[in-house]
């Protein structure tokens, strides 16, 4: 990021000029102003981080300067220097949103001390803002966020299949989001007006799932004292989502193919066929080539399901989106938990970018809401997120035989950094490296990650 400029705003010249020349000594890009009016002028054309503001200027004085500023949404901060007898106005100014005040004489030491801390905020509460812009210019569907060519590939197929009634699979690792792609599809489609009905097929024994897809009539067994509609029921008119499909028993697989391709069925203990009009979409987290070579999915319930396959890339193949997720699953609960935080530290940023989220984007959400609650401060830092493999009070790491030595070394760098709370410098004294090898490594997990093994 560019160091951003200063405008030094005194009506007194020969102020406004000395500061001008010793922050520029110090290497600071720095413009003048003699007055409020031009002062206002020079803020409105320029990109300032800082505004040095004399209290009282001709024309405009440096509260009225910066009552505009933030009317007008210029996030320069400001600090106001006063004369001993308008303190109190200083400090009034720092109650409703200026950085700080100085008074006069000038302390140059306090001064020298003031700027770096003021431009970094400006700094972050920028990069902050940028970050929310580019948010809301991500294609979403539905809940999906993202913006990487990845996720974009997979927009495309679900606009282009949305408005047909083929069936759809989609594969993907755990927490991918198959459900959201399932009702992106739903609502992008002319059926969005009807039911979306979800069953995860591997959440019920196979008797109680056959009567949640199939329903039963009065009397079917013991306990059914009344008529049941079931799932594929239910659902028509809409989508019907099959989660975790590959979980179904074979022999239940055998009478949902029939439903599916009749698009008719018969309730447990029924003898009339019942009709729906219903589009199916499933997902499994199973290797497909696998689960069919151990029977657990039909080959032809496969092929059936799988006119329009869509395979969900991990959240660690989708490196552009890490932050973006991050930064709105963060704004998300902040809201939800009434919560004031303003972002994440820059350590903080560098392990959510450099971890492989094995949960993939269902583990970064929850560990993002689990910051969100127990920190106590307005940013969160490293220590406050506590991924699943990375326990921050463990003392020890588990490296699987079969891992690469690039692997190995990814993992050890990582869970140093994420125990010592994200301090480069612990870090490396660590490890044995000096900050800026430790800095290039990390650089390189996020750049170049390594396969999962």
């Amino acid at each position: 990021m560019t160091q951003p400029k200063l405008l030094i705003a005194d009506d007194e010249r020969h102020v406004a000029e000395g500061l001008q020349m010793i922050l520029s000594e110090d290497g600071y890009l720095t413009e003048m102003a003699t007055d409020g009016e031009e002062a206002w002028q020079k803020v409105q054309s320029g990109e300032f981080g800082l505004v040095l503001a004399d209290l009282k200027m001709p024309g405009m004085d440096g509260l009225e300067l910066f009552a505009r500023m933030r009317e007008r949404g210029i996030e320069s901060e400001v600090i106001i220097i006063t004369g001993a007898g308008t303190v109190a106005s200083a400090v009034e100014a720092m109650r409703v949103g200026a950085y700080d005040y100085l008074t006069k004489p000038l302390d140059l030491e306090r001064i020298k001390a003031l700027i770096p801390k003021a431009l970094d905020k400006y700094q972050v509460k920028t990069a902050n803002r940028q970050l929310q812009e580019r948010l809301e210019r991500l294609t979403r569907f539905g809940e999906m966020i993202g913006e990487s060519e990845e996720m974009r590939e997979i927009y495309k197929i679900i606009e282009a299949v949305a408005p047909s009634n083929a069936s759809v699979l989609i594969t993907g690792e755990s927490g991918t989001g198959k459900e959201l792609v399932a009702r992106a599809i739903h609502q992008k489609s002319p059926r969005r007006k009807g039911p979306f009905i979800a069953v995860n097929c591997g959440a019920f024994p196979r008797e109680i799932l056959e009567n949640e897809l199939f329903g039963h009539e009065k009397g079917a067994f013991t306990g059914a004292i009344n008529e049941k509609a079931g799932c594929f029921e239910l659902a028509d008119g809409g989508t019907l989502f099959l989660d975790e499909v590959a979980e179904m028993e074979s022999d239940i697989q055998v009478k949902f193919l029939r439903a599916l391709e009749q698009r008719s069925f018969r309730r447990l203990g029924g003898k009339k066929e019942v009709e729906v009009d219903i589009r199916v979409i499933a997902a499994t987290n199973q290797n497909v080539e696998e689960a069919l070579k151990q029977g657990k999915l039909r080959e032809d319930v496969y092929h059936r399901l799988a006119v329009i396959p869509i395979p969900l890339p991990p959240l660690r193949d989708r490196g552009g989106d890490i932050r973006l997720l991050a930064q709105e699953f963060l704004r998300r609960f902040s809201e939800d938990h009434g919560k004031r935080i303003t972002g994440f530290s820059e350590a903080a940023l560098e392990f959510i970018e450099t971890y492989r989220w094995p949960g993939n984007v269902r583990e970064l959400k929850n560990a993002v809401e689990r910051a969100v609650i127990l920190t106590r401060g307005e940013v969160i830092d490293v220590g406050d997120l506590q991924p699943r493999q990375i326990s921050l009070d463990e003392k020890e790491i588990r490296i699987p035989v079969g891992s690469t030595l690039q692997e190995a070394e990814r993992l050890l760098t990582l869970k140093t950094f994420a125990f010592t709370g994200g301090d480069h410098a612990k870090t490396a004294r660590i490890l044995g490296l000096d900050e800026k090898e430790l800095q290039e490594r990390l650089r390189s997990f996020m750049e170049a990650p390594v396969a999962a093994g």
